[in-house]
């Protein structure tokens, strides 16, 4: 088949994690596969240099075609992969933006019509409404050609998160969020017409889309988040636990340090705010007690000054001590005296334990080290479809402590609120400070019991949530796609 995935912007993210991988395992199964997707720009990182990697091992001959998932190869076991192609749109734009949107639309059906699509599947919202109406028109259009399926291309939408924010702040901030997930809302339920199949990462997507009206039970299948597990569930070389924090500065004795990690991106609704909230004081009176951010993004900059501000001592790991110390300087201005007279000793005790780590961007297969060298991880974002680092941390050994929001749940599983069995981690109710202290403080509490969760909820994921059980359940669905999916 031939199969384009359009993806927003391939930045460092789960849902453009989600997609290369599926786009590798579809290569390696004998499919010819392309890649459209916006400029990428910012400091969260990009995933383009992995696609070229990859591209760059089918020139050499290093990838091959091979069953995946249990599933046999679509070409000749053994045959080279074709390379994916890439196509830069240059309309694709996260923003609503009415003249670039209709530009899009029509580069995207271009192209479609161009490449002779089979399958078209699209990710995120902004991509999926604009690809999921070029593709039907293109559908359309085909059906008048000679020699050409009336069911092609197949139209797959797959959710990787909700794009509804959290109606907070205040009146008018109230509104326009309500605004804006309102047009949400009728965007995707129009798109939903346009699509015969739609994936869920998570099955509470699949019930939050429905209960907004959003297309019909018969078109969602769920299909969990597929990751590489091996890198998480084996240390490679230098990746293993003591070498990690040593070069962290933390010393490996959980007894002297007790880390707590986040992983994502330092943005809006991620909850790192909420993270100092709940742990400041703690950090303070807890000796050995350190926060790890691995990660960056444009709040970064203001929440270092915070944590300062409070008093903390925060290591930059990708920057120099100027950098702190000027930050310090920065934060002191305004605050209470105790805070102002803690900030006063912070350049003094710059070679004392930092009580906060920020890693700054790192690459991919920096992250299993970094959660290895975790106590416990914390995910207190705001919304979320399947968060992957909640799996990732279960598969390196690290429970988790999560915000019980969309499909979290369904990996951090919290017996006292789930009603499962098998406790991965604890759960506390979106933005509540007090319950996530409390959980971070009963994981640092409770070492056998932390143990054991990690350990059932590494055997869950890794049974779970690999790439190639991903790519696998996705031929069942572009085969119903291409066949009318449930129309």
């Amino acid at each position: 088949m031939r199969i384009l995935h359009i993806s927003t912007r391939l930045i460092l993210g789960g849902s453009q994690e989600n997609t290369i991988l599926s786009c590798e395992g579809q290569a390696r199964l004998g499919h010819e596969v392309h890649l459209a997707f916006g400029p990428i720009y910012g400091p969260e990182g990009s995933l383009r240099a992995r696609v070229e990697a990859f591209n760059t091992r089918c020139g050499a001959g290093e990838e091959r075609v091979r069953p995946v998932g249990g599933h046999g190869p679509v070409r000749e076991a053994g045959s080279v992969c074709a390379p994916i192609v890439m196509h830069e749109v240059k309309d694709l734009v996260r923003e609503v933006s009415p003249l670039k949107d209709w530009r899009c639309t029509g580069a995207l059906r271009r192209l479609i019509e161009e490449i002779g699509a089979d399958v078209v599947h699209t990710h995120s919202s902004k991509a999926g409404i604009l690809g999921r109406s070029a593709a039907w028109s293109a559908r359309a259009k085909s059906r008048n050609e000679p020699g050409r399926s009336s069911g092609r291309p197949g139209v797959v939408h797959t959710i990787h998160g909700p794009p509804f924010m959290p109606i907070d702040g205040g009146l008018v901030a109230r509104a326009k969020t309500w605004a804006l997930n309102r047009a949400y809302t009728l965007a995707e339920r129009r798109a939903a017409k346009r699509c015969d199949m739609i994936v869920s990462v998570a099955d509470a997507m699949t019930r939050e889309f429905l209960g907004r009206g959003i297309g019909r039970e018969p078109q969602y299948v769920t299909v969990r988040s597929g990751m590489e597990t091996g890198p998480f569930l084996h240390a490679a070389r230098g990746a293993g636990r003591e070498e990690v924090r040593a070069s962290l500065g933390v010393a490996h004795d959980p007894g002297a340090a007790f880390v707590v990690g986040t992983v994502a991106r330092l943005a809006q609704h991620k909850g790192h705010d909420d993270v100092l909230d709940a742990l400041g004081e703690e950090l303070l009176a807890r000796r050995g007690l350190v926060l790890l951010w691995v990660g960056d993004g444009w709040w970064r900059e203001r929440l270092v000054a915070r944590a300062r501000g409070m008093g903390l001592i925060v290591r930059e790991m990708d920057q120099g001590d100027s950098s702190a110390q000027s930050s310090t300087r920065e934060a002191s201005a305004g605050s209470s005296p105790r805070l102002a007279e803690s900030r006063e000793n912070v350049s003094a005790r710059d070679s004392d334990p930092p009580q906060v780590i920020v890693t700054g961007l790192v690459p991919p297969e920096r992250i299993p080290g970094l959660m290895r060298a975790m106590d416990v991880l914390v995910h207190p974002s705001y919304r979320e479809g399947l968060p992957r680092t909640v799996p990732q941390a279960l598969l390196a050994g690290t429970p988790v402590v999560a915000s019980d929001v969309d499909g979290t749940r369904e990996a951090c599983i919290d017996p006292t609120i789930s009603g499962e069995d098998g406790a991965t981690g604890l759960l506390f109710p979106v933005g509540d400070a007090t319950r996530l202290r409390e959980a971070v403080v009963w994981m640092h509490e409770h070492p056998l019991e932390r143990a054991a969760m990690a350990e059932h909820g590494r055997r869950m994921c890794a049974r779970e949530y690999d790439a190639e059980l991903m790519v696998a359940r996705l031929e069942a669905v572009y085969a119903r796609a291409t066949a009318g999916g449930v129309r």
